[in-house]
């Protein structure tokens, strides 16, 4: 079901996922995140900008134990823990936080 996004269309495959990561704006991710009634702060940002960065770096999507351990690593142990990922993204932080990012979905989430 394709997303718009500033008058622009952006495909998404059938669980919501950008087919083309190539093609990731911020605008995608808000109308993702009202899509799920969640507004988004300066610390889902982070999470974000960091799920990007580590994409760009390893080209794959992180699991959520390998998300938590390499957020832990980078921004401290009080943001690298489940409860606070969940607190932020409450349908799973490697699956919601990789779907706003434009990213594949993390392998091995279900």
């Amino acid at each position: 079901m394709p997303i718009e996004v500033n008058g622009k269309t952006y495909e998404t495959d059938e669980e919501g996922y950008l087919t083309n990561i190539q093609e990731w704006e911020t605008g995608v991710a808000d109308v993702m995140s009202k899509e799920d009634d969640l507004e988004l702060t300066d610390e889902h940002w982070a999470i974000i900008k960091f799920l990007r960065e580590y994409y760009e770096e390893y080209q794959i999507a992180p699991a959520v134990r390998v998300l938590t351990k390499a957020v832990g690593k980078k921004m401290g142990k009080d943001k690298g823990n489940s409860k606070y990922l969940y607190g932020l993204f409450p349908y799973g932080p490697a699956k919601q936080a990789c779907r706003y990012a434009g990213l594949p979905k993390p392998t091995g989430c279900v």
